[in-house]
């Protein structure tokens, strides 16, 4: 948001069950814990709320964050030689408005080779990223093929965030030079 232009008051990390439910498709997945974490987020009625939610899915399998090393090796295991999705759900509440978006970006990861994938758990970059990796960073090595938004692969949608904020009648700072 700040290379948007965008001064943000408050992050908050609101505390839901992020559980996927039994049989859940990770498109349903993403909308529920987008709006929960909007909906648990106590505000005044002026106040813009954003949420996002965003994971990897390899076909049903929802892939979050991983919980350790051994979690991160399976998920690049599972997403090596193949075409995978990154799910984003945004959710933005404003006075009396509500709007949501999925954004769904196709990415291809190459064959990856035992080797490869030690070295990269070693940089543990995996760390707090939905799938285990970031492409942002060593792991853009790894990507062939991108269909869709770069930004939603890194986290947040930047062109859909702000489309979602300008049809609420939000407009970005204009910025010097």
């Amino acid at each position: 948001m700040a290379s948007l232009g965008i001064a943000i008051d408050l992050v908050v990390g609101p505390e839901i069950d992020e559980t996927p439910a039994k049989n859940e498709k990770p498109r349903c997945y993403v909308r529920r814990m987008a709006e929960e974490k909007n909906m648990a987020i106590q505000s005044s009625a002026n106040d813009l709320v954003l949420t996002a939610d965003t994971i990897v899915s390899c076909g049903t399998q929802i892939l979050g964050k991983p919980k350790d090393k051994e979690m991160a090796k399976s998920f690049l295991e599972l997403l090596s030689g193949r075409r995978h999705q990154v799910l984003t759900g945004i959710y933005v509440r404003f006075e009396r408005f509500r709007r949501y978006r999925l954004v769904r970006t196709q990415v291809k990861i190459k064959n990856l080779s035992s080797s490869e994938i030690d070295w990269y758990l070693g940089t543990e970059e995996w760390k707090g990223k939905a799938g285990g990796y970031a492409i942002q960073g060593k792991a853009a090595a790894f990507v062939p093929f991108i269909s869709g938004s770069y930004t939603n692969v890194m986290g947040l949608p930047l062109t859909e965030t702000t489309n979602i904020l300008n049809g609420l009648g939000y407009r970005l700072a204009k910025t010097e030079g």
